[in-house]
């Protein structure tokens, strides 16, 4: 009987509380813990079956530690922040556990989006017999599988990737994020980086954008060139890449509330000092915004998140785009999250469940498209997240 530990409450975290549970034969015993453990009870009332909570710091090694050994799960899946990725890798160390993750560490103190952090455990987990599967979301996550499905199976080299995240869902909010507030505004105002002849080029972030329509009538959208970590793992797994981009959609009143907060310091991390107390103003910000996890009953539409890949295949050029469109009520009605938290949650369980059965297992520290794809998109079919092909579709991106 294997059991597993899910450490984190928020939105993604109920996903996969909700998506393991439907998987009693995969995840026998499930644990949910959270510094308030609380959200994980008011979690774990909604599930079809009896889960058991718990509380932990996720920051604090020797309090995971000690619910680990306690637990004894036979991997820890993370969908804390990413700041606690490490605390969380020394604990499953110091354990002998397993352990995955949706998002790459990152410090508190700057806002700087690299894997080099957790590759450096390559060796430890390697020695212990350990695995540790990174980005196991959907971007980072099944972006990497789609990238490394459509190399296996539709290229000889693939030389140009372009990474689409359109969200077509509106929450009626004038200014509201749809995961984790810190982490999304420090991941869209931080420079853009994307991979062009054999290096990183950095321009200002969303300096530049273009319309992209997606397929099955979601909708036209104006998308905008970011980085995203999943660039980092892709351009060093498959050298072969001349450029790599990652794209994403918002809307205008995002963007003009996003800039005026910019304009006013409120999207800082630096602590400024306040009536004698230090705070750090995107922190105080993420308090009056809306918590993304209320957001699944008000919103309406529909997410379209993919790839597209250029190379050659017998020598001739051509291009594949494979996606999946998500929608948001479908997924409230399912998890009661919107989808954004289930593009995430679902490939997490995904992830786990190839580790649990032993369909990708292997001490070290692996990034998701390191892996054999057929057996993951298999299951993205199966549990919620369908996903399509177009050969040689009818657009190209800059």
């Amino acid at each position: 009987m294997k059991k597993v530990l899910i450490i984190g409450a928020g939105g993604v975290g109920q996903v996969v509380a909700h998506k393991c549970a439907q998987l009693a034969d995969v995840f026998p015993e499930i644990v949910l813990a959270s510094r308030n453990e609380e959200k994980c009870k008011k979690i774990a009332a909604q599930l079809s079956r009896p889960i058991e909570t718990a509380q932990v710091d996720a920051d604090n090694v020797p309090e995971l530690v000690a619910l680990i050994r306690k637990v004894q799960p036979f991997m820890v899946i993370n969908v804390a922040l990413p700041y606690q990725d490490l605390t969380i890798m020394d604990a499953c160390l110091e354990t002998g556990v397993h352990y995955l993750d949706t998002a790459n560490y990152e410090p508190l103190d700057t806002a700087k989006f690299e894997y080099s952090w957790q590759w450096a455990y390559q060796q430890r987990f390697r020695d212990a017999g350990l695995m540790a599967l990174l980005g196991s979301g959907f971007d980072p996550g099944a972006t990497n599988v789609f990238t490394a499905y459509i190399a296996k199976h539709y290229f000889d080299e693939i030389h140009y990737l372009d990474i689409i995240d359109v969200n077509g869902g509106d929450h009626g909010y004038p200014f509201a994020t749809n995961f984790n507030p810190e982490i999304n505004i420090r991941e869209v105002t931080a420079d853009c980086r994307h991979w062009e002849n054999g290096e990183f080029v950095t321009t200002p972030p969303m300096s530049v954008k273009q319309s992209f329509t997606c397929p099955e009538g979601v909708g036209t959208f104006n998308i905008y060139r970011l980085y995203h970590e999943e660039l980092e793992s892709l351009t060093k797994n498959y050298p072969s890449l001349k450029r790599a981009q990652f794209w994403m959609s918002f809307g205008d009143s995002y963007l003009k509330h996003l800039e005026v907060l910019g304009n006013v310091g409120m999207t800082g991390i630096e602590p400024v000092e306040f009536q004698g107390q230090q705070i750090v103003p995107i922190q105080f910000l993420k308090q009056l915004l809306p918590d993304p996890a209320s957001l699944g009953p008000r919103t309406k539409g529909r997410t379209c998140i993919g790839c597209v890949v250029r190379g050659i295949k017998d020598g001739k050029e051509k291009t594949v785009y494979l996606y999946n469109i998500c929608d948001h009520q479908d997924c409230y009605k399912e998890v009661q999250s919107q989808a954004i938290s289930y593009t995430t949650g679902v490939p997490a369980m995904i992830g786990a469940k190839m580790m649990m059965e032993g369909t990708w297992m292997q001490p070290g520290v692996w990034n998701i498209e390191q892996l054999d794809p057929d057996p993951f998109l298999a299951d993205m079919n199966a549990y919620g997240l369908p996903w399509t092909v177009i050969e040689d579709p009818d657009f190209d991106l800059l």
